[in-house]
């Protein structure tokens, strides 16, 4: 089981403005701010859904290659509240929501890339 993750971002506000606003149909919020005596002066936050904090970004050049990151939702209308949401936030489609049968039977997903090029998903595997 993976505990947490995280990725490189190039403009803090941009990407807080955006996770903030993408992620909050999946409960998810900025949990923590770490502060810059502890970090080497860069900027890190964690988002989660409370009270821990398992998705981090991580002020400096953005992974390349792109990070592709899922997130799961419990349902096929998170999946569509995370896609509009991030669009509105200044993310930029990348599949819109619906079922991927191909990966499998009640695959039912959206990709959207944020503000650094990263491959964001939200996905449910319920029917």
């Amino acid at each position: 089981m993976i505990d947490h993750t995280g990725l490189n971002m190039s403009n803090v506000a941009k990407s807080q403005r955006f996770y903030t606003q993408a992620l909050a149909p999946l409960g998810y919020k900025l949990i923590m701010e770490v502060p810059k005596e502890f970090t080497g002066g860069v900027a890190v936050l964690g988002f989660g859904v409370p009270p821990k904090a398992d998705f981090w970004l991580h002020e400096a050049t953005p992974n390349k290659p792109h990070i592709h990151i899922a997130f799961r939702a419990e349902n096929h209308q998170q999946v569509d509240a995370f896609y509009k949401a991030a669009l509105a936030a200044g993310g930029k489609d990348n599949g819109k929501p619906g079922p991927r049968p191909h990966y499998h039977k009640n695959y039912y997903g959206a990709f959207v890339l944020d503000p650094d090029g990263h491959n964001i998903e939200v996905v449910c595997h319920e029917p």
